[in-house]
């Protein structure tokens, strides 16, 4: 084979592995204008998508009706002039309060796999689909082949700040993956050390898989993944490489889970933006 034919080869080869890597690679965030802020009634403009790339809007916007805003004292909040576009979904929140407020969007359920009497794989509910528990004993087959119940949670999060940080928005649900800032999520500084703590179903998640990226990776040669694990409570901790802003991906599996699942899973997002000293 011909040296030209050949690098031909190797092109197109690696060209499908980078689109099949990055179809696997879609990972959803919520990320603030500004995460401190000052003055009086300030706002805070939010993009909020699901991407291939971290912070650059080129898949698909996220439903505004999924997303929530609860402020210092864990009130809703409304979200202002929210318009869903194509690959990313914009809305304003106005800060009324000193303290800190959360931006999310949470689901929690059961999920099931296996495969019909033809060898055809099935999930239900379907992807990017929503169900109710009570639903599950007529949309799935007690005797299906390779059957594998799952309880999953899915969690994605932001924070920011008007005036004075408070940390009564931190409190946990009991449900699913959830971070417990140990360090203020808006109090994040270039070489410092920040600690957190991840709960599943309100209780330490040990051995957690953590993964946070900087922000700016579309212009950069690889990832540069920041990677760690919880210990035994839960807890893990990062030291900022440099300032601003990171996305960071947990994920937790065990085989505790009550039935008729017979294993849980859950999996937590949030934005960070980390500041210069």
């Amino acid at each position: 084979m011909k040296k030209s034919t050949l690098a031909k080869v190797l092109l197109a080869v690696a060209v499908t592995a980078g689109t099949a890597m990055q179809a696997q690679a879609h990972r959803v965030w919520i990320l603030p204008s500004s995460t401190v802020l000052s003055g009086e009634d300030p706002y805070v403009t939010f993009d909020a998508a699901v991407s291939n790339t971290i912070f650059f809007p080129d898949f698909v916007g996220l439903s505004v009706g999924d997303l929530q805003a609860r402020g210092p004292g864990g009130e809703e909040v409304a979200l202002e002039n929210a318009s869903k576009g194509k690959y990313r979904t914009t809305f304003d929140l106005q800060l009324k309060r000193e303290g800190t407020y959360k931006v999310s969007r949470a689901s929690a359920g059961l999920r099931a796999f296996w495969k019909d009497a033809e060898g055809e794989r099935h999930m239900w509910p379907g992807r990017g689909e929503s169900a109710d528990d009570s639903e599950f004993d007529t949309a799935v087959p007690k005797d299906a082949k390779d059957l594998r119940v799952f309880r999953g949670s899915r969690r994605i999060e932001t924070f920011v700040t008007a005036g004075q940080p408070s940390d009564e928005i931190f409190a946990p649900t009991g449900v699913g993956l959830e971070l417990v800032p140990v360090t203020h999520p808006n109090d994040l500084y270039t070489g410092e050390t920040a600690q957190f703590k991840l709960l599943i179903d309100g209780e330490p998640a040990k051995n957690a898989e953590v993964v946070l990226i900087a922000g700016g990776s579309r212009y950069r040669d690889s990832q540069g993944e920041i990677t760690a694990k919880s210990d035994a409570e839960g807890q893990f901790s990062v030291t900022w490489p440099s300032a601003g802003r990171y996305f960071m991906e947990a994920k937790y599996e065990d085989d505790r889970a009550a039935a008729p699942a017979t294993g849980r899973r859950g999996q937590y997002s949030a934005t960070f933006e980390v500041l210069p000293l």
